[in-house]
């Protein structure tokens, strides 16, 4: 509906949802029907593994509670039997100890108190909610495009070096008419040539998902949504040596 939400208590069903998953091992809902999908959602209809205890299954069902105003509290969680279990309560500490010269020290203007940007040395990892957050099921970017028969993003997955990965997509987007800004391992790509949308904006940026294999995605920022997959074509056949698996050939896998 309308009327807005209440931010805490939807973060308190996102974290049922995360301790599901930690538990179980798959979501508590699926469904690569988007309307089942918020079915199941709304009927809390889900099931719990044979091996998850009754009080672990009875703090879960009133977390993922559809009803925001009778969903279990913050407060009730920290009393609930499963939750006590072997819980240790933080300990805070004041620190009494600090020195005005630490104070001054932050503020002091000198060459040696500077701090450089310090390029990554490593991709960002990708951990496994982001790439279940990725799924099919789960990716609602697609129903604000206007574009419903093409998709903003795609991916693919690459053995080589993720500063070879960099190399090789700028070697291959510059020719296309492309400027090339890059930035630790994240890409933006500007078309200087006005589309049907205007100039077309593409982002891309590589993450590690395993011991040398990385993700890339390549995903629209600005412009037309037809030329984008017009670029993705002849950018992939320029990095033929460096893509590994394509989200396409994936997908034909799975389907064989």
């Amino acid at each position: 509906n309308d009327s807005g939400y209440d931010g805490a208590k939807a973060d308190l069903w996102s974290c049922g949802v995360i301790l599901f998953v930690l538990l179980a091992g798959y979501l508590p809902f699926d469904d690569p029907n988007l309307a089942n999908l918020y079915r199941k959602i709304s009927a809390a209809e889900f099931t719990c593994p044979p091996w998850m205890s009754f009080s672990a299954k009875k703090l879960i069902t009133r977390i993922l509670d559809p009803n925001p105003m009778t969903r279990i509290t913050i407060p009730e969680i920290f009393e609930d039997e499963w939750f006590k279990i072997d819980h240790q309560p933080p300990v805070f500490y004041d620190d009494d100890d600090t020195s005005l010269d630490d104070v001054d020290a932050v503020f002091q203007d000198s060459e040696e108190h500077h701090v450089t940007e310090k390029k990554e040395e490593e991709p960002a990892a990708m951990n496994a909610f982001e790439l279940i957050a990725m799924s099919k099921g789960l990716d609602l970017g697609n129903l604000f495009d206007a574009d419903q028969s093409f998709k903003r993003e795609t991916r693919f997955t690459s053995k080589c070096p993720p500063d070879e990965i960099i190399k090789k997509i700028e070697e291959a987007a510059k020719p296309l008419g492309f400027d090339v800004h890059k930035k630790n391992y994240k890409m933006r790509l500007e078309n200087a040539k006005a589309g049907r949308k205007g100039n077309l904006n593409i982002a891309t940026e590589v993450f590690q998902v395993a011991e040398s294999l990385y993700l890339i995605e390549v995903r629209k920022a600005k412009g037309d949504t037809l030329e984008f997959h017009k670029f993705y074509k002849k950018l992939a056949n320029s990095l033929q040596g460096v893509v590994w698996k394509t989200e396409e050939d994936i997908q034909e896998t799975e389907a064989k």
